[in-house]
C-alpha cells in the first residue's frame, strides 16, 4: 500500500474555489477524462449539497505490464461530494469501480474557507494493489508516481476555471446568463471540450446559491450578472 497527502493554497475565496473545483472538466489539462455524468443530486435537511458523479478516466498501461492485464486502459470512477455552506468546506471522495484487483485508488480531496478568505485544498489518497505475481509493489510505485503528476496538471486545470470564471464576472451579461454559460462558450471556441459535459455536472447557480445563501448569510455565489 502506497500512500499520499498534500496541501495547497489558493488565493480565491472558497466559493469561487469551490464552484471551479465542479465546473473544472473539461480542460485542456485532463484529456484523460472523457465523461462526467450526473448520478443524483440533492440537499441534506443541514443544508448541504450532496452530489454523486461518474466520470470515465482513460490511460495508457506501461510496457512492463503483463498483456490482458485490463481488457482496456480505462477506469470509470464515482466521485461523492458534499457541499457544507454555513462551515465552508467542501468534502470529496473517488474511487474506481473496475480493475480493482489490478489497482485500487481512494481520493479525498477537502476544500476549506481559510480566516483570511482564501481557500486551502487538502488532497489525501491511497493505492492498493492485490495484483500478486511479484508486482505489486511496481504497480503501486508506477500509480503513485502517475497520481502525482496529475495532482499537479488537475491543479494547473482548476487555476485555468479560476481565471475564466474571473473573466465571466467582468463581462456585461444578458439576465438569466451565467459564468457557466460563458465557460461553456470558451471551451467551445477554444477547441478543448473533448467531449460534452452533463449539464449538471456542477451545482447550478439556483442550486448553489439557495443552498449557500440559505445558512451563511452575507455570502454568496452568483454568477447570474456581472454587478453581483
Amino acid at each position: 500500500m502506497k500512500f499520499f497527502s498534500q496541501s495547497f493554497l489558493y488565493d480565491d475565496p472558497w466559493s469561487i474555489v469551490s464552484l471551479a473545483f465542479f465546473l473544472r472538466y473539461p480542460n485542456p489539462y485532463a484529456s484523460h477524462v472523457t465523461s462526467c455524468d450526473v448520478i443524483s443530486r440533492t440537499v441534506s435537511p443541514s443544508g448541504t449539497l450532496i452530489t454523486t458523479r461518474l466520470i470515465l478516466k482513460k490511460g495508457t498501461l506501461p510496457k512492463w505490464a503483463p498483456r490482458g492485464i485490463m481488457p482496456k486502459a480505462e477506469s470509470w470512477i464515482i466521485e461523492e461530494s458534499e457541499v457544507d455552506p454555513v462551515n465552508g468546506v467542501v468534502r470529496c471522495t473517488t474511487k474506481n469501480l473496475d480493475h480493482v484487483k489490478v489497482m485500487r485508488v481512494e481520493e479525498q480531496i477537502t476544500l476549506l474557507r481559510t480566516d483570511d478568505n482564501k481557500t486551502i485544498q487538502k488532497t489525501q489518497a491511497r493505492f492498493i494493489s492485490n495484483f500478486g505475481w511479484g508486482l505489486t509493489k511496481r504497480i503501486e510505485s508506477h500509480t503513485l508516481a502517475k497520481f502525482k503528476a496529475n495532482v499537479q496538471r488537475s491543479r494547473e486545470g482548476v487555476s485555468l476555471i479560476l481565471s475564466l470564471l474571473r473573466q465571466a464576472r467582468m463581462q456585461p451579461m444578458h439576465l438569466g446568463a451565467s459564468c457557466s454559460s460563458f465557460l461553456e462558450s470558451h471551451r467551445l471556441s477554444s477547441g478543448w471540450a473533448s467531449y460534452t459535459a452533463d449539464t449538471r455536472s456542477s451545482p447550478t447557480v439556483n442550486e448553489y446559491d439557495e443552498s449557500i445563501s440559505r445558512d451563511s448569510g452575507s455570502e454568496s455565489c452568483s454568477w447570474t450578472s456581472s454587478t453581483s
